[in-house]
C-alpha cells in the first residue's frame, strides 16, 4: 500500500485527524493490520472527477483475525482519494468508527496492550501498537 502513496501523502481519518507522510502511514498501517489483519474494503461504486476519486462501499475486519460476533465489524464507508501521477496524494475516510474503537478497547484492556485510541483521537493509525 505504501508504494502507492506519494512521499507527502496525507491521510484524514473519520473524525478529522490528519497524518502526513508516507513513512508515518507505513507504521500506522502496520499497527492497524495487527489489530485487524483481515481488514478489507468492499467497493460498491466509484466516481471520478479530475484527480479526485470517491469510493463507496463497506469496510470490515475482525480483531486479531478472530471472527466472532464480539470481535467482527462491517460498516458502510466512503473514501476520497486524490491521485497524482499514479500515486495517492490524499486519502480520506468517512465512516462511523465507534464499533471498531470499542472492539479495540475491549480486547486491549483484557491483555494489557497498548491503549486504544478514543473517539476523540486525532491519530488513529499512529496510536496503534507496534
Amino acid at each position: 500500500m505504501v508504494d502507492l502513496m506519494t512521499k507527502d501523502h496525507t491521510f484524514t481519518d473519520s473524525i478529522g485527524g490528519v497524518v502526513s507522510g508516507r513513512e508515518l502511514m507505513r507504521s500506522g498501517w502496520i499497527g492497524y493490520f495487527k489489530w485487524f489483519p483481515d481488514y478489507k474494503i468492499e467497493i460498491r461504486e466509484t466516481y471520478g472527477h479530475g484527480e479526485t476519486v470517491l469510493v463507496l462501499g463497506f469496510a470490515s475486519g475482525a480483531y486479531a483475525g478472530r471472527r466472532t460476533k464480539k470481535n467482527h465489524w462491517r460498516l458502510p464507508a466512503v473514501w476520497r482519494a486524490v491521485v497524482q501521477r499514479g500515486r495517492i496524494k490524499e486519502w480520506s475516510v468517512y465512516c462511523d468508527t465507534k464499533i471498531p474503537y470499542e472492539i479495540i478497547e475491549r480486547n486491549e484492556s483484557k491483555i494489557g496492550g497498548a491503549r486504544a485510541p478514543t473517539r476523540f483521537s486525532n491519530r488513529l493509525v499512529v496510536n496503534s501498537p507496534e
